[in-house]
């Protein structure tokens, strides 16, 4: 059961662990949507501005020139449709296909900036239209770097623009000539304070940008390794299930078999024995019955049958005793310390090993007495299962059932010790914490 529900919580955590990541890839996805929608703007305002104002300038001029009763439009106007041709052209290869090819560097660019305020003022200086085209110089000058030449760039448009529209390059007045210097200089510091924010924020953007694209990369991989650790989990879950399923088959079906097969088998060695032979099937039928029980009972709760009637010490006294009984060997069953209320699991583990300790002196022991020790220390509970037979060599104890009764103790947080030697019988020695059912320590232990 309490495997059941550890499985069982595994999914709810990774669930809460999954929900979160995609909650903060998702708010990632967002502010990076919205950063890019920001640039995708302000590049189609670089890209679109020269282009628009040029369009409107030209229109604006070819209205205002076009001769409306026949006059020649000859050479003035060819001479504007050539020099808008080349502005196009120059905004085409100084600035548009860079921008759009991400190829554009502070060198060119700022080439190209100069090249294009020396086309608007020559425009201006054709027709005062085109001072509307000028205007572009100040979203130009933004492509400019560092920033200090960005703001040289707002100056030097607001400079050509203003000085075309007041004609101060025609000899101004003083009184004119300062309203020039305050407009240029209110101008050049309204729009140059965006090119100094841009300047100052875009290196802290620039490293959100890649602490964004280093975040998302992490999701990635958080993201992997928490389906490789659900993976993992479900495997070892599995591995868990098959061995203590393999253990429970051991300790029960397996031993109550091998019982049965030793009995018909003393049967047929004493079938000229009448009362012998119905003394031998009798237990094996009384094996055969306990093992369908225990086979039925692991289908529904997986619990000794012994553990179902009585607490684990009342159990250990009815497992030897009828062990004593089918096999003729004296076993003394000793318990000590206070005896405290255990965990479900701690005592099946606890009757397992006595179980499976018996079942091996019964096999491999050929043991004239068998004692079996039960202590409550307070903090610990151990068990031991002594016997006189003949032992075993060390390194010798490596069958599944040792294995499994290793495995099944340590699953509970204890650990399981044996000693034997050629003539000087075996020692198992358990030793598991007490731990009370629903989880609680001992009061001994809660107390510290």
């Amino acid at each position: 059961m309490m495997r059941q529900a550890g499985a069982g919580a595994r999914p709810s955590t990774g669930t809460l662990g999954s929900a979160i990541t995609d909650e903060a890839e998702l708010a990632n996805r967002s502010r990076l949507a919205w950063r890019e929608e920001q640039l995708r703007v302000w590049d189609l305002l670089q890209l679109g501005t020269p282009w628009l104002l040029l369009t409107i300038s030209t229109v604006i001029y070819l209205s205002r020139v076009l001769p409306a009763s026949g006059e020649r439009f000859w050479p003035e106007g060819a001479s504007v449709l050539g020099l808008v041709a080349v502005t196009a052209l120059w905004v085409l290869f100084g600035q548009t296909l860079p921008i759009k090819r991400r190829t554009l560097r502070p060198v060119p660019a700022g080439i190209y900036f100069a090249g294009l305020l020396a086309l608007c003022v020559t425009l201006m200086a054709h027709s005062g239209v085109f001072l509307v085209f000028t205007i572009a110089g100040f979203f130009q000058a933004y492509l400019l770097r560092p920033w200090p030449l960005g703001l040289l760039g707002v100056l030097a448009t607001s400079v050509a623009l203003n000085g075309s529209a007041m004609r101060v390059w025609a000899g101004p007045g003083p009184e004119v000539l300062a309203e020039f210097l305050l407009i240029v200089a209110v101008q050049t510091a309204a729009i140059g304070a965006g090119i100094l924010l841009t300047a100052r924020s875009e290196p802290e953007e620039r490293k959100r940008e890649k602490l964004v694209e280093r975040l998302e990369a992490a999701l990635h991989e958080n993201a992997g390794l928490h389906a490789q650790l659900i993976a993992q989990a479900r495997e070892s879950g599995a591995q868990d299930e098959r061995q203590r399923l393999a253990g429970e088959i051991h300790d029960t079906l397996a031993q109550g078999l091998a019982g049965i097969i030793t009995q018909l088998q003393a049967a047929e060695r004493s079938a000229s024995v009448r009362g012998e032979t119905e003394e031998h099937v009798t237990r094996a039928l009384r094996l055969a019955r306990s093992s369908l029980i225990e086979a039925r009972r692991s289908v529904r709760a997986l619990a000794p049958q012994e553990l179902g009637r009585a607490h684990l010490p009342d159990a250990l006294r009815a497992l030897t005793e009828r062990w004593s009984a089918d096999h003729g060997t004296k076993v003394e069953v000793e318990v000590t310390g206070a005896r405290e209320p255990l965990s479900p699991a701690i005592e099946v583990s606890l009757f397992r090993v006595a179980q499976e300790s018996l079942t091996n002196v019964a096999k491999h022991a050929e043991a004239s007495r068998v004692g079996v020790t039960l202590s409550y220390t307070g903090a610990e509970v151990l068990l031991d299962v002594r016997d006189d037979g003949r032992g075993f060599a060390k390194g010798a104890g490596t069958g599944f059932g040792l294995t499994s009764m290793r495995q099944r103790i340590r699953g509970v947080g204890g650990h399981v010790e044996v000693q034997s030697a050629p003539g000087e019988g075996t020692s198992v020695s358990a030793r598991v914490p007490a731990i009370a059912p629903g989880g609680a320590g001992p009061k001994g232990e809660t107390d510290r």
